[in-house]
């Protein structure tokens, strides 16, 4: 079993036996000032390509660290392929939806504007953070890619067909979630969720009309869209993500983790 290390870092940087990585001022301050970790003291460093790795500290300086890379703790894993689309929120709330499907297993977030989307710009660049930060304490080993943010229509018109794509509508005739994915065939997947107050109606029409769209209830109660996220996640995890049970038939194949 690999020798216990509490701080995990994400780098750019490839990771192999000897190899040097330098860390920028942010994380050189959090090392030295915040953990009070010195030259010599160990960390966990992962890249979402090579595994996980034990570096130890060569030293400090002016705003830089340096590290040097020993042995591979853990091989590279793969993550579930299912992206997750959802209606941009309110920081303190796209932050939340953020960290939570990372930790869920999402390969990809994406933000989409609807025709009833409040916030109107995205900071990919703070959701990207957010994402790595909860990579790194959920002993993840990859973080999600981040789609652009665009119009929801955007988005749909490229959308590639063997992707299945589960809108989380309001409560209403869609079937039950479990029940859909209890009898869904594998294969990539993503979850829609939308915007607080819910879709235009006829911007639901439109979608539902899709063919690779197969809209799905989250049971009889209106969810807020972060709360409506992660029970989509949970759902889809349980029944047919890497949450199941010694890697049932109902699993959808896994993919190399996105660079």
């Amino acid at each position: 079993m690999a020798d216990p290390i509490k701080t995990r870092l994400y780098v750019d940087s490839p990771l192999a036996e000897g190899q040097s990585v330098g860390l920028d001022h942010e994380r050189a301050h959090f090392l030295r000032h915040v953990l009070r970790l010195d030259r010599g003291d160990s960390v966990a460093v992962f890249n979402g390509r090579d595994g996980e790795w034990r570096a130890a500290i060569d030293g400090f300086g002016k705003g830089w660290c340096s590290l040097t890379v020993a042995e591979q703790r853990r091989e590279q894993d793969t993550a579930p392929d299912l992206w997750l689309l959802f209606a941009p929120l309110k920081k303190g709330r796209i932050d939340f939806v953020a960290e939570k499907a990372t930790e869920m297993g999402v390969s990809r977030l994406w933000p989409v504007f609807t025709r009833r989307t409040d916030p109107n710009r995205v900071n990919i660049d703070r959701l990207r953070a957010n994402a790595v930060e909860a990579a790194e304490q959920c002993e993840r080993l990859s973080v999600p890619e981040m789609g652009e943010a665009v119009p929801l229509d955007r988005a749909l018109a490229g959308w590639p067909a063997d992707r299945r794509l589960y809108l989380c509508a309001e409560a209403g005739s869609a079937r039950p979630v479990a029940e859909v994915l209890r009898d869904a065939p594998p294969g990539p997947a993503a979850l829609l969720v939308g915007p607080e107050g819910g879709f235009d109606q006829s911007e639901l029409d439109e979608i539902t009309k899709l063919p690779f769209v197969v809209p799905v209830g989250l049971g009889p109660r209106i969810l807020r869209a972060d709360t409506a996220v992660v029970a989509a996640l949970a759902c889809w995890q349980s029944l047919a993500g890497d949450w199941t049970a010694g890697g049932s038939d109902r699993r959808p194949p896994f993919r190399a983790p996105i660079p």
